[in-house]
């Protein structure tokens, strides 16, 4: 049998967008990480080229195939099409399990040396995903084996993405007020807002925003609330009483929330970093506000059957370490995402005394934001990770 090559050179990415933004954002990160280090020519096919432009404008929705950042871009139709080994790169990989055209298969199956072919799972901190990652899987037909790499909190795992460079420059800009309150400024928010508590909100439709802006409102101290365009829009714009188009700002008691445009990653990552508590949703901006090193709420996609669940309390009870510990947190996240045993809606919560519980603990919080941070740079990179993993097979 032919062997992988050692230094490989070129790789695809088939990503088809199924929460907004969350899927694409991952696979983006995954795709100018691998050319931008390790100089590796990618293909990165996206079926929503349009979710794809809100995350990085310089995004042409209509182009078949287009170059951004160094990345060959090409929108992905559906699962036909013919295509010849030359086609296929040295890796392929699908994210999510997602169905490769069955065209493209054929053409790995021709390749000599034939692709290193990876299944991109989801991030989880459920104990079973050490025994899974790096498994293969035959096709039963050709002559192909396909394993499985799994991101995740641990050793055993793919580590968590994190392009190099990250946090030095999230020290730079949280240790510099300047840089921050101009940002700020880029956005609308304004010189009297710079003294509140600041938090982001990213969330599904579903989440008890509402519920979460009175016990704001209510509060002992001043909270801006920084939405981006589009997020929990019903809820947002009956606060505000107006369409929450970017620019939108209303106060009512204690509570201002404004509306910023949506914005690319770049300074996506700096509104985490430049926030006292980040809501996030999903798992692209989960990771960004892990390494954001703040405060952090996860609003996780929701699943058939409540299995997510199941995925939430797995992380909560690896992140907060001892039994016992940050029950703030879990209790506030657990309510955020409608997971309290016996079934009760996150909505009928004591958010005031849910938030005031939260708020008494931020500072520690706080603290188990860096040693968590610790632990998951002692992981490695994932993009490193996976190559290393892909240079291992015969």
């Amino acid at each position: 049998m032919s062997r992988h090559p050692d230094s490989p050179t070129s790789l695809a990415i088939f990503c088809k967008v199924v929460d907004n933004y969350g899927d694409i954002g991952i696979c983006w990160r995954l795709a100018r990480q691998l050319q931008a280090e390790h100089g590796i020519a990618v293909t990165l096919w996206v079926d929503d080229l349009r979710s794809f432009r809100r995350i990085w404008p310089a995004v042409t929705p209509e182009a078949a195939e287009q170059v951004v950042e160094g990345v060959q871009v090409r929108h992905w139709h559906g699962q036909e099409g013919s295509f010849t080994a030359a086609d296929v790169p040295d890796i392929v990989i699908e994210f999510f399990g997602v169905e490769i055209p069955p065209g493209y298969v054929a053409a790995m199956a021709q390749r000599a040396p034939r692709p290193v072919w990876i299944n991109y799972e989801g991030l989880s901190a459920e104990a079973w995903v050490e025994g899974c990652h790096r498994l293969p899987s035959m096709h039963p037909r050709l002559k192909l084996t396909k394993h499985f790499f799994f991101p995740g909190f641990t050793p055993g795992t793919g580590g968590l993405l994190r392009e190099g460079g990250l946090l030095d420059a999230r020290d730079r800009f949280q240790a510099d007020p300047a840089a921050q309150a101009s940002f700020l400024a880029r956005l609308g928010v304004l010189e009297g807002e710079l003294a509140a508590f600041r938090a982001s909100l990213f969330c599904y439709p579903h989440a008890p925003v509402a519920q979460l802006f009175d016990a704001w409102r209510q509060g002992e101290r001043e909270v801006l609330c920084l939405v981006p365009d589009g997020v929990a829009r019903d809820q947002v714009g009956a606060f505000l009483g107006a369409d929450p188009d970017p620019g939108s700002v209303a106060t009512r008691g204690r509570l201002t929330v404004r509306v910023v445009p949506f914005m690319p990653q770049h300074d996506y990552d700096r509104l985490l970093w430049a926030c006292d508590l980040n809501l996030v949703r999903g798992e692209d901006s989960w990771v960004r506000a892990q390494w954001a090193g703040r405060p952090f709420i996860w609003h996780i996609y929701p699943q058939d059957e409540n299995l997510h669940h199941v995925k939430l309390r797995a992380f909560l009870e690896k992140y907060t370490g001892d039994a016992g510990h940050f029950d703030s947190l879990t209790d506030f996240s657990l309510h955020w995402n409608g997971a309290v045993e016996g079934g009760q809606d996150g909505r009928a919560a004591d958010w005031p005394a849910l938030w005031k519980s939260l708020q008494a603990e931020l500072p520690t919080l706080s603290a188990r934001a860096s040693i968590w941070q610790g632990a998951m740079l002692a992981n490695g990179d994932l993009v490193s990770n996976l190559l290393n993993f892909t240079r291992s097979l015969p």
